[in-house]
This record gives C-alpha cells, sequence and structure tokens, in this order.
C-alpha cells in the first residue's frame, strides 16, 4: 500500500524539482547532458564528487515542514544532500527557542546541515517587506557558507494567489500579476515545488505523517495586508465568485509570467536601438515602440541610474512615459533614489542627484 494521497502528491513536487536540480549541476559541472529517458541515479559515474547540497527554508509551519519531510525522504533516492535552515525573525517572545525546536525536528528527519538563524529585521518597505528581505538575506548567506546548489521555499498554490491579487491591486501590470516564479534568484537559487498544490494537501501530508507545526499568529493578524487577503479577501471571492478561484488566479500568474518574459526579452533586444553613440536615449525613437515595451525599457534605465525596484511603482513610470508621449515642456521628474528624468534636445537624460 503506497503513501497517502497528499503525501504522494509532495512527494512528487519534490522529486521532479530535485531531478532539475541535479540536471542544472550535471551540466554546470562538465557539461554533459543527460538523456532525457533516465534518472539522475544513473548520471553518477564512480569517483563522482558528493552530490549538490539543497536546503529547506522552514519556518516550522506545515507548508515548510511538508517541503522539509518530502525533501528528506526524496533526497535519499537520489543523489543529492539534504540540508535546512529555520531563521529566526525575533518578532515574538520566545522565537529563539521555537527556533532550536524546528531546528531540532528537522535534524531528526535526518537533514544535514541544519541551522537556525537569528536576524535583525528593520523597517524600511513596512514590517512584512523588511521581515522578508532580512530572511532572503540569511537565507542568501547560508547557501553561500554551506555551497547550496538550491533553496526549496513552501510557497504554495494559495500562496500564488494571495500573490496576483496583491499585484492587482497596486495596479503594477503584468510582471506583478505573474506572482511567484518556480525558479528565482541569482542561477535559479529558489525552487518553488508547491506552487501547484494547495496549502490544504501540505497540511494533511503533516498531519498524516505525525509532523508537528506551528502556526504563526502573524498570519492571522489582520494588521497584515496579506492576513487580510487570506482570512477575509479570498473567502468573500469565493462566496461571491464560487470555488476554484484560487486555481484560476494561480493559472493566471503562469499566463501572465509567459507574457512578461516575452516583453522583458523584446524590451532587452530594443534597448540598444534607442540610444545615441553616448548611451543617452532618443524619445524619437522610443516614441516608436510599443507601450509595453517602451516602458520597460524606462523602467530598466531608471533601476540602473539608481532608483530602487521595490519603489519604482507603475505610476512613477508613467509619468516618465509621458515626457516621451505628451510632451508639453514639462519640468523634470523627481523618482526614488533621487533620481531625475527630464527631456532635453530630444533625448531622455537620467541622473541621479
Amino acid at each position: 500500500m503506497g503513501p497517502h494521497p497528499a503525501v504522494a502528491a509532495i512527494r512528487l513536487a519534490v522529486r521532479r524539482v530535485l531531478h532539475d536540480v541535479l540536471h542544472d549541476a550535471l551540466v554546470l559541472s562538465d557539461g554533459r547532458t543527460p538523456p532525457p529517458d533516465t534518472t539522475p541515479r544513473d548520471h553518477a559515474r564512480e569517483g563522482d564528487a558528493p552530490g549538490p547540497l539543497v536546503l529547506v527554508a522552514c519556518s516550522g509551519g506545515a507548508d515548510s515542514m511538508a517541503l522539509a519531510s518530502a525533501l528528506a525522504f526524496e533526497s535519499r533516492k537520489l543523489s543529492v544532500r539534504a540540508g535546512a535552515v529555520t531563521v529566526d525573525h525575533g518578532l515574538q517572545p520566545g522565537s529563539d527557542q521555537r527556533a532550536a525546536e524546528v531546528a531540532a525536528r528537522l535534524t531528526a528527519m535526518g537533514l544535514d546541515p541544519v541551522e537556525a538563524v537569528a536576524v535583525k529585521v528593520g523597517r524600511e518597505g513596512g514590517p512584512e517587506a523588511a521581515a522578508r528581505d532580512a530572511r532572503y538575506a540569511a537565507l542568501d548567506a547560508a547557501a553561500e557558507r554551506h555551497g547550496a546548489a538550491a533553496i526549496l521555499l513552501g510557497h504554495t498554490r494559495d500562496d500564488q494567489a494571495e500573490t496576483v491579487l496583491l499585484g492587482l491591486a497596486r495596479g503594477s501590470g503584468t510582471r506583478s500579476l505573474s506572482g511567484m516564479a518556480a525558479v528565482a534568484g541569482a542561477h535559479g537559487r529558489y525552487r518553488r515545488p508547491f506552487l501547484q498544490i494547495d496549502r490544504h494537501t501540505a497540511r494533511k501530508a503533516c498531519l498524516v505523517q505525525s509532523l508537528p507545526v506551528w502556526d504563526d499568529p502573524h498570519n492571522a493578524d489582520p494588521a497584515y495586508t496579506r492576513s487580510r487577503l487570506r482570512h477575509e479577501g479570498l473567502p468573500a471571492l469565493e462566496k461571491a465568485l464560487g470555488k476554484g478561484v484560487v486555481e484560476a488566479l494561480a493559472r493566471t500568474a503562469e499566463l501572465s509570467r509567459d507574457d512578461a518574459d516575452a516583453l522583458d526579452a523584446w524590451a532587452a533586444e530594443a534597448d540598444p536601438s534607442v540610444r545615441d553613440e553616448a548611451g543617452e536615449l532618443l524619445c524619437g525613437k522610443l516614441y516608436a515602440l510599443p507601450a509595453a515595451v517602451r516602458r520597460r525599457v524606462l523602467r530598466k534605465a531608471l533601476i540602473h541610474a539608481g532608483s530602487p525596484a521595490g519603489s519604482l511603482f507603475a505610476r512613477h513610470v508613467e509619468e516618465v512615459d509621458r515626457l516621451i508621449t505628451s510632451w508639453r515642456g514639462q519640468r523634470a521628474i523627481n523618482l526614488p533614489g533621487r533620481v531625475e528624468a527630464r527631456r532635453q534636445g530630444g533625448r531622455l537624460v537620467i541622473r541621479q542627484s
């Protein structure tokens, strides 16, 4: 008799990602491209170095504990070393003790190395963004410290739906609607195996395996935007529109990501053609581009000049775009990061003051 369907689902999702990680590691190591009909274990040769290290980021919640259990199980069947990192944000009393307990559970699963890392959360961008920035900085540092090929994140299909709705509320365009990527970060460091798995399945997998989980009270705190969306917004949408909203939003993310990737590639290709010999942007050539492509070129130029990506919103780019499409002698536009954009002599001049 096989495992419970929920356990089988999470293990299959992780197995697929581990195959991808092994494939990527093999190609990077010596350029060999594995035949499509073989398994990663078939590629190992006598004398080969130990397999790549894959870490799981685990908070102790149901999603990440399910992910850790699947990684521990699947790594034993493949040429993969498996470890874990739990991040203590220090935002609640006893958080250090809780992180130590999570680390002990991960070690008991057979994961090695296992680290509990304490971080200091700043204030920039609000509490949610600051905690996220501190967490990813700690995960990046752990990956560098241990030479990890990948870090697995436990975001589910429900998380993806919430991210799409948050992007829609910001009015930030196709890229925001594309949600979270299954593979992200430098060299594809971050992998999200559960984007096609719902939160209920992950929790059920923990239950049938008798895995203790910790429910972060911040996830139910209405002071946080994502929490309100999770407990009020999405249920209201499902009540009004019927079941299937989460699946539809996740599908929207996939389609939007394909579109955004294509437009980004088009903009990258067009960028050199709209500049003069000195690298300045030419307003006439920018005007000839489709709006979606032109605004991507402008956004990239603004970020390159020093405007922080996280603070540069669609309305900022639209204001700069009007210097191209609706020129009426406007003054220079001040942007985040002390960046200034002005039209001068048929060129768009972007400088940091």
